[in-house]
């Protein structure tokens, strides 16, 4: 599960940017894997503020274990992921909380151009390369991209739009993930 992920760019050739500029290619390499109870997408939380008290780990791999270092003084950190199990994307689709197709850049769906997600866990403790967590509504098995803390003065801002999601957050609760985007 140590593959790269390579991310093209070669649809940027007809932009007006200098050749110079421009990456033909990124590549990540995975950092570690998440483990959690859902063993694939369908029934999984579709976010993990509706994710209460799911436990999981996050196995970090050895040679990234010293970045680890004063992790434990966090109550809750930022997991950056690869939704692996998506395999093609549209530009609109029609997201679990909502019955219209909105564009793909208006939602959470997993299904995207770049498959990244993000998700704030709650850190219970650490065991060396292990993380316990809570509140985790990731597909066991999913790369791990990269960890941040997370701090509330820099992250957490009052919005004052929220789109459609705006007569839609009661169903947060209820609602799981269907498979749609898996397939």
């Amino acid at each position: 599960m140590r593959n790269s992920v390579t991310l093209s760019f070669a649809w940027l050739e007809g932009l007006c940017l200098p050749e110079n500029q421009i990456a033909s290619e990124i590549t990540y390499r995975p950092i570690g894997i998440v483990h959690s109870p859902f063993r694939e997408p369908y029934g999984t939380p579709i976010q993990s503020v509706s994710a209460q008290d799911s436990q999981g780990v996050v196995e970090v791999f050895p040679e990234y274990a010293a970045g680890l270092e004063d992790i434990d003084g966090f109550s809750h950190i930022i997991l950056i992921y690869h939704f692996h199990l998506c395999k093609r994307f549209s530009l609109r689709v029609k997201p679990f909380l909502d019955d219209p197709s909105h564009g793909v850049f208006a939602t959470r769906a997993p299904a995207r151009p770049n498959p990244i997600g993000i998700s704030i866990v709650r850190l219970i403790r650490v065991e060396k390369e292990r993380l316990h967590i809570q509140d985790v509504d990731v597909v066991d098995g999913t790369p791990l991209l990269d960890i941040k803390p997370y701090v509330p003065e820099f992250d957490k801002r009052e919005a004052e739009k929220k789109g459609w999601f705006e007569g839609n957050l009661g169903k947060l609760y209820e609602m799981k993930d269907d498979g749609r985007f898996a397939e």
